[in-house]
């Protein structure tokens, strides 16, 4: 035990950490100042926090809008032999529809305040939630790779809810990785199987083809099987035998009267001949698969030598995201001992006071429904009491008439 914990406290201190933030304030951050991006930021909590000034995060604050915000390291980043950790927590407290919530990773020297609709695709890492509509709830996992951006096979569902979750990304030195959502593993695996970083280890021989007589039907006609005498004769419609010429029915007027037609119940459409199994069937033709010329194994796919900025770049179509506790390391203890401080301190809290303010939403859109269905009724009665009186008004008229 005493053994474990020193292994866990060497591990920590010699641990290194890139970047980490909370947010007191935005001065590790600039804007961009292309003209696009001009949805404002602003820091809050939300209306929902485990501490107001704990949980206190950067915030979208204008639908409809394009979002750039980055930050540099403290110093680049080279995880050659190193694990590379990218953590930050997203609350969506706005219930999104349609919005961004990931970060990006750039090159060392990358400029934020020019960050454009061209420079913000030169990310070297894309990580983080994505959701529009139902369709589309998914966690980015994109890697660049000699000059190519590649998305992961596999689909990670992300966090719909209005609360905040913690997304985490570890990269190894041995080619592998893990996705952790609120610090459960989500996705792993393998950077070579679960990317199309490398081409295909076989191809298809271009030297084979299927042999011209190769039988690959595995069933045939019955050879054997004829078709009966008077099968094509059988109409598929006859004359209605029930209907009758309309008594009202004129010649001259109407034309030569025809019986309707309707389907014939002998007719027993076209015929075909039974199916057997055909002797000369031999399967499906496989193609014969060859090593690939042009497949080498690259064994540094995880290594990027010069990371040296995050970024936010992201399209909401409703506002109120909130991001918090970014951190980028070499340590996965770090990272969640990060997560365990923060995370792991309000989110209990956090939601005990979601709930309550769920509870009383509802609970003023019931009596406001309620006001609004006695406000339509008091109407309804009012104009039925009017109505009564313009009647009896009427019926007053005419007998001083009479």
């Amino acid at each position: 035990m005493k053994l474990s914990l020193a292994f866990a406290l060497c591990s920590l201190v010699s641990a290194k950490v890139y970047f980490k933030d909370t947010f007191d304030d935005l001065t590790s951050w600039v804007r961009s100042d292309v003209e696009k991006f001009d949805g404002e930021w602003k820091l809050s909590a939300g209306d929902w926090y485990g501490d107001a000034a704990k949980d206190q995060g950067v915030m979208t604050s204008q639908d409809a809008k394009f979002y750039a915000l980055t930050a540099g390291f403290d110093e680049t980043f080279d995880n050659t032999d190193k694990d590379l950790v990218i953590q930050f927590s997203v609350k969506h407290a706005q219930k999104i529809d349609c919005g961004g919530g990931y970060v990006k990773v750039f090159s060392a020297g990358f400029d934020g305040k020019a960050l454009d609709a061209e420079s913000k695709e030169t990310y070297s890492i894309m990580f983080g939630p994505d959701i529009c509509g139902y369709s589309t709830k998914k966690v980015h996992v994109i890697f660049e790779y000699k000059g190519k951006q590649f998305l992961i096979k596999k689909d990670i569902k992300c966090e719909d809810d209005q609360l905040t979750h913690v997304y985490t990304l570890v990269l190894k030195p041995d080619q592998t990785y893990i996705v952790k959502i609120d610090g459960e593993e989500k996705a792993s695996g393998s950077l070579v199987e679960d990317w199309d970083f490398l081409p295909a280890k076989e191809i298809k021989d271009p030297d084979q083809s299927k042999p011209e007589d190769w039988v690959d039907e595995e069933m045939m006609d019955d050879p054997e099987d004829a078709k009966p005498e008077g099968w094509d004769d059988i109409p598929a419609q006859i004359v209605d035998p029930e209907a009758e010429k309309p008594e009202d029915w004129d010649d001259d007027m109407d034309g030569e009267y025809e019986a309707p037609m309707i389907d014939n119940p002998d007719y027993k459409g076209e015929w075909k001949p039974k199916r057997i199994k055909n002797p000369d069937y031999k399967g499906p033709w496989v193609h014969p698969m060859i090593p690939n010329p042009e497949y080498e194994l690259d064994e540094t796919i995880y290594n990027y030598k010069d990371l040296g900025a995050i970024a936010f770049d992201l399209w909401q179509v409703k506002s109120g995201t909130i991001f918090d506790n970014v951190i980028v390391t070499d340590s996965e203890e770090e990272a969640e001992a990060f997560m365990k401080e923060t995370y792991g301190a309000m989110k209990d809290a956090e939601k005990e006071m979601f709930e309550e303010a769920e509870k009383a939403r509802k609970e003023k859109e019931e009596e406001e429904r309620k006001a609004a269905e006695k406000a339509a009724e008091e109407a309804a009665e009012e104009e039925d009491d009017e109505d009564d009186e313009e009647d009896d008004e009427e019926e007053v008229a005419g007998h001083d008439e009479l």
